[in-house]
């Protein structure tokens, strides 16, 4: 089969690997689309996502819908579509037993963060637990289904501020990310309002549903005005906008990842407004809504806007990265 892997900074290559066989408990898929995230985008150009760095070839994605191959079970039929949920979740910790996206000595699919690392959907053919396996809907096509993912990680965000219904609530980034927060905050009742410092990734937003774009390189936000925020750039200046912007006693959830090193950021009215400021990091179980709304919703997969095979994985990645002319970029395979 034809595998996509990362060699290191700027270097990858397709190659002929064997087509992996399932174990007990497991599911063959092929898969037919890989979306592109920010994480593979850092493996790719920088040979390292924040702290984990690529130390042998690794495959990329977690994104991703496809059929089933083979499930040695005989639970699942081969072609039955799906997606999948790409988190093993680890070891068990007091304090935090209802949230195992956060326990210790997880993997996530596509990721150098274990050793050997856990290689991703990018390749013909993958190999996943099938309790990790999500059966699509008849009205849920599956090149649609390619955003569960990055849909759920939206709407985990959004579960973290809590009921939107009738409120205010600013997107800050319109990258792929920010798009899934606008469709899902749109979809939760809430009057979007999104920012981007580029027309493509506003246009983007406005045909998702977002009710105003502002471009902030251009123009200023208003303060106080939103109960609740979705900081999706993980850009520090933006953070400090996003605070100057909620309301007094409003809540900003930061959905987009930052170095792992200080950063300046203007505290002083996240004290005198008593915001709260929640992190929210991957998901739960949420990726079962995410395809019951992307069922509900055609619309979203209009945040699907270019699809390159394998072998242009130079020209996908450099698409990807062009937040300008492309929103969700994929791997058609």
């Amino acid at each position: 089969m034809k595998s996509l892997l990362i060699e290191k900074a700027r270097t990858a290559e397709v190659r002929d690997v064997a087509v992996p066989e399932p174990g007990e408990g497991q599911v063959r898929l092929r898969v037919e689309y890989v979306g592109i995230c920010g994480s593979d985008l850092h493996y790719f150009y920088e040979g390292a996502n924040g702290a984990f760095v690529v130390r042998e070839p690794l495959v990329p994605g977690h994104e991703l819908s496809g059929r089933v191959d083979l499930d040695p079970s005989g639970a699942l039929d081969p072609g039955t579509p799906v997606t999948v949920h790409p988190a093993r979740f680890g070891t068990q910790r007091d304090g935090i037993e209802d949230a195992p996206h956060l326990w210790p000595g997880g993997s996530y699919l596509g990721s150098a963060s274990t050793w050997p690392h856990t290689q991703g959907a990018a390749s013909e053919y993958l190999v996943v637990e099938a309790d990790m396996v999500r059966v699509l809907p008849d009205d849920l096509p599956v090149r649609r289904a390619v955003l569960a993912e990055p849909l759920a990680v939206a709407l985990h965000a959004l579960g973290r501020a809590g009921d939107v219904e009738g409120l205010e609530v600013l997107i800050t980034g319109s990258g792929p990310i920010g798009l899934m927060a606008v469709a899902a905050a749109v979809a939760a009742g809430a009057r979007v309002t999104a920012t981007d410092v580029l027309s493509g990734p506003l246009e983007r937003a406005g045909a998702l549903g977002a009710a105003e774009t502002v471009d902030v390189s251009t123009e200023t936000l208003e303060p106080n005005a939103y109960a609740v925020v979705l900081e999706c750039s993980g850009v520090p200046v933006s953070i400090s906008a996003a605070i100057k912007a909620v309301r007094p006693g409003g809540t900003v959830v930061q959905v987009g990842m930052l170095p792992d090193d200080p950063r300046p950021i203007n505290l002083a009215p996240f004290i005198s407004k008593e915001v709260r400021y929640l992190g929210a990091f991957r998901f739960l179980d949420e990726i079962d809504r995410a395809i019951t709304l992307l069922a509900a919703t055609p619309a979203i997969e209009s945040a699907l806007t270019h699809e390159f095979a394998l072998a242009d994985a130079d020209e996908a990645f450099a698409t990807a990265r062009d937040s300008q002319r492309s929103g969700k970029v994929v791997f058609a395979l």
